[in-house]
Formats: structure tokens, sequence, C-alpha cells
């Protein structure tokens, strides 16, 4: 299989394996526990909050281990709530993950004011009318950093930095982001910030919430004392490791391999184009991931291309892994302002440091076979 929907989940990373196999086993231990084998699996937890929190430029004590990005998430937000009673007040973009817009749907129901800052057609935010959205009742503002389906970016500093000067709360979704672009939150004012390790070729199922020493948040998850009091529940020590080794090699590895997964995606888009004058691509090409590319081929189903594709031995996605299994359109796309008929027959492709050069003329024959399949026949190469 050549597989290209990294944006969904990336695999394993062998070295990563490594190190959460014998704390899997043999090292078994509580870190809560005060003897030899708690204190060895508090050890691992510890070197993998030094790692996180330098992958993203912050100090180790901002890091809240969590069960992902989804937790993180909704924690950021239903916190900053928490905290300010008296703000009701919440803005956000039209193109944010599930995890956020579903939440922010659930608190509008619940009393909250929602400001949904609409995108132009390449996806990208007015910041003017952003700047306009914010209000003394704000509590949080949540935005994503890098948008799953798209690869846009959204300018998350200049965001970060006006919220800090009107003192709200800012959190960043870079779920997306983090391993993708550089991320030093030395440099970047946000309160808050989300991480999830199965994005940068960690294990599913742990996360990273980072809280900004001082800033005041209740926990969502209510327990014991673990995280310091800020996320109750024993913590997921293979995976805590798991996710500190991903940061580590993300790290190191994203000054040369971002480029070159661009020049990959480069070399995708051009096949394409040569394949299907009349492909469509969706997202700003000169403010997004250096990895994702999202196309629609007009008047094909992508479903019906996603299974031809898989059927030839190439992954990818229609939208986002979290909404595929959805009839409509997507949310991402809509607000661009693509057509419900054109958001349907768009595909992504996203691309990871596993991806090889040659893999690339393969999977654009087996976009072409399986277009042709469907009626729309390529020019050929």
């Amino acid at each position: 299989m050549i597989y290209l929907d990294h944006n969904a989940t990336t695999p394993l990373d062998p070295r990563v394996r490594e190190v959460m196999w014998p704390l899997l086993g043999r090292e078994f231990g509580n870190p809560s526990s005060p003897h030899a084998a708690g204190r060895l699996a508090r050890e691992a937890l510890e070197k993998a909050r030094a790692q996180v929190g330098a992958f993203l430029g912050a100090k180790a004590d901002a890091v809240v281990f969590t069960s992902g990005g989804t937790e993180s998430i909704n924690t950021a937000v239903r916190g900053a709530l928490a905290a300010q009673p008296e703000k009701r007040h919440i803005v956000t973009s039209a193109i944010e993950h599930s995890a956020t817009k579903n939440l922010c749907q659930q608190l509008a129901r619940e009393g909250c004011e929602v400001t949904w800052l609409p995108v132009d057609s390449g996806g990208c935010l007015d910041y003017a009318a952003y700047l306009q959205a914010l209000r003394p009742d704000t509590a949080i503002v949540t935005m994503v950093w890098a948008n799953n389906e798209t690869g846009v970016l959204l300018p998350i500093e200049a965001m970060a930095r006006a919220a800090a000067e009107r003192r709200i709360v800012f959190h960043a979704d870079a779920v997306q982001a983090a391993g993708k672009v550089v991320i030093d939150l030395e440099r970047v004012p946000v309160h808050l910030l989300s991480v999830s390790a199965h994005k940068f070729h960690g294990p599913k199922g742990v996360g990273a919430l980072l809280v900004r020493p001082g800033l005041g948040l209740p926990p969502l998850l209510r327990g014991g004392g673990q995280e310091g009091g800020r996320r109750a529940g024993t913590e997921n020590v293979p995976g805590i490791a798991g996710l500190g080794v991903a940061a580590e090699l993300a790290g190191a590895a994203l000054s040369v391999e971002m480029p070159r997964l661009a020049g990959m995606r480069d070399e995708f888009e051009s096949g394409v184009r040569a394949r299907f004058p009349g492909a469509r691509f969706h997202g700003d090409p000169a403010c997004r991931l250096p990895n994702t590319t999202n196309f629609a081929l007009p008047g094909l189903d992508a479903q019906g291309l996603l299974a031809g594709l898989d059927r030839l031995g190439v992954a990818c996605s229609i939208g986002s892994a979290c909404t595929s299994g959805e009839v409509d359109a997507s949310h991402v796309l809509r607000a661009m302002g693509v057509g419900d008929e054109e958001a349907r027959s768009s595909l992504r492709f996203s691309f990871s440091r596993m991806n090889a050069l040659e893999e690339i003329p393969v999977a654009l024959a087996a976009l072409e076979q399986a277009a042709a399949r469907l009626g729309l026949p390529g020019l050929g190469h």
C-alpha cells in the first residue's frame, strides 16, 4: 500500500515502539506509586514531559498529558469558561476541526455566544474581522493552527498577540501543525495549545495540552491528583513515553523533512494538473502545510474514487477522517465557498517522512486509472 493519508493518522515510528515496549511489559509501574517500579514509571513520564516541552518551545511544567487532541481542546475551552463565569463569549473560525466545531455548537446550546469567523475562497481568515470580534466578555479564542483538510495555516502568532493585549485567553489547536511547522511558544504567546501523538508518528490515544504557567484552568476530569491536579486518571505511561520520543524525532527532522515533503507534494500536484486539466485545488497555495493537498475532479464522486484507489493500493481521504462517515459535504470546503457537488468530488492527499518520491508516479497512475473507471479519463502519462 502507498499510504497518503497522514493527516488522518501516521504509522508508528519503530524508534517510538522500541521505547514503548518495555513499559508495556516488565516496567509496568504506576507513576504515582512510591516504590522502585513506580519511580521508574515516573522517570519515563517526566522525560517525556521535557521532550514535549522542548519540541514546542515551552517549559516541561507547562505540559499536561491527555488522551489526545479532542480531550485537550475540550479541557482548554471548557476550562477557560469555568475559570471566568462572567464571560460567555467564544471566538472561533468556520474551518475548525469537528472536535472544536461540535464543542462550540454544544456550548451555544448551553447558553454561550459563539462568533464563527468566515474565511475567503482560499481558506484564509480576515484578520480585521477577527480583531472586531474580540470583546470584553470574550472568554476564549480557539483557533486551528493548520486546517486538517486543506492544510491552510492561520496567522496564529498575530492573533494570539492581539488576544493577549486584550487579556483574552487564546487556545491554538496545533494537532495538524505540530511536526509540520515550527512551533515556538517562547515567541508565540498562546495560553493553551493542543497536540496529539498519532499525527507525528506516535501512538494513538495520547496527547498533550500546553498550559501557560499562572493560568488557572480547572480540570475537565476530576478524580486523583495526577498531572499536578490538572488531569485526573492514572497516566498512560507507554503512550506518553511514545509521545515524548515522537516529539523529539519530529523536531529533529523538521528542517530537512518539511522542504522535502513540500517538493513531493508539488510534484504530485503537477502530475494531477497534467493528467486532469479540470482539477480544482482548494486552499491558499502560499500559506499551507508542506505535506497537504486537497482537490476536486469535478463530475466524479470522491467516495467512488477513494474506493477505486483503495483497490489499487493507494490510501487517501475525503475531507477529514473524523467526518468521512458523513454524507454531507465538508463544512470546511463549504466555508470556502465550494459548492456541494465539487466538495463531494474532493480528495485529500497528505504525505509524511515515511513516503518516498518514487511513490508519486505510482499514486498518480492509480488516480488516473480509478478516475477512468468512473468515466473521467486522464490525458495519459
